[in-house]
């Protein structure tokens, strides 16, 4: 079997993989976009519909423009117009997600640069993230109701931050690790300071670096669930909040509005995924700069 032989019989296998796992990855999403359009009665239907006949607007115009009307008055009041949600998890996610790249950005800065955490506690910071919520979401709830952030648009914005900190700094020192030292160093003896060299010198060469970290970590906080459900009640909904509220109602699930509010939920990073698009492979390949 001659070389060009077997790399054919490799790059066929490799492509039948990469088919397969395409199909595996992409299969839920398309049933969900499915599901959002199939009215009530294929909900339910065995052999199941593959294809919505015929096709309806009817569970996106329900979610997002009209009021759920289940017999159960508190489900009645509990699913208006997710809108409220949508605004909140607008600010929460990206308020979040910026301030942690931005601190995380200069903290990387300073551990690529100056050492400030060893080896050890850079593994000790990422530790922190591997925590689970659900161990520490009961103390933090006491805490917050003492510090009256329970409930609060602020509150949510810290912990986001917190939590994905430690993945900012992580990702951030591996694209600052890449821009040579000797940029640096040429911009100190044209007189620049340190703290303009960083801002006008570094972060702009890493920046798609950064795009990509903060779609990574926007991802995190935009579907974070237990945290937001824990620490709010009735003044901030998160959307992930709202989209479990669809689970278990007086009148069974209702799979189809749930799909429709799953889609509206994806549809703004994947807005955001194709605004940055440009930025997204230079980041993903380990940086813009190398020595």
């Amino acid at each position: 079997m001659t070389k060009t032989q077997k790399a054919r019989i490799w790059g066929t296998i490799r492509y039948t993989l990469l088919t397969f796992w395409a199909l595996v990855v992409v299969l839920p999403l398309y049933w969900i976009v499915a599901k959002s359009f199939k009215p009530s009665e294929q909900w339910f239907a065995w052999p199941p519909t593959w294809i919505p006949n015929p096709a309806t607007l009817d569970n996106y115009l329900s979610v997002w423009f009209g009021v759920m009307e289940y017999t159960n008055t508190q489900y009645a009041m509990s699913m208006q117009k997710p809108w409220r949600a949508f605004g909140n998890s607008i600010i929460i996610s990206f308020t979040a997600t910026a301030l942690a790249v931005i601190f995380g950005a200069v903290i990387a800065y300073g551990v690529s640069r100056y050492k400030i955490l060893s080896e050890f506690r850079m593994f000790q910071l990422l530790m922190l993230r591997m925590v689970p919520p659900i161990v520490i979401v009961a103390p933090l709830s006491l805490y917050y109701a003492q510090l009256g952030l329970l409930d609060t648009v602020t509150g949510l914005v810290l912990i986001y931050f917190v939590s994905s900190l430690p993945y900012a700094v992580w990702m951030s020192k591996s694209f600052i690790d890449e821009v040579p030292r000797e940029v640096e160093q040429a911009a100190e003896i044209l007189g620049a300071s340190r703290w303009r060299t960083v801002f006008e010198i570094v972060l702009p060469l890493v920046r798609s670096g950064l795009v990509a970290t903060f779609l990574f970590i926007l991802i995190l906080n935009w579907s974070e669930y237990l945290l937001a459900l824990i620490l709010s009640k009735t003044e901030v909904s998160t959307l992930p909040v709202e989209l479990s509220k669809y689970q278990g109602t007086s009148e069974g699930r209702v799979y189809g509005r749930q799909a429709a509010l799953s889609v509206g939920i994806t549809i703004p990073l994947i807005l955001v995924g194709i605004f940055i698009r440009k930025h997204l492979a230079r980041g993903f390949s380990f940086g813009m700069v190398r020595r």
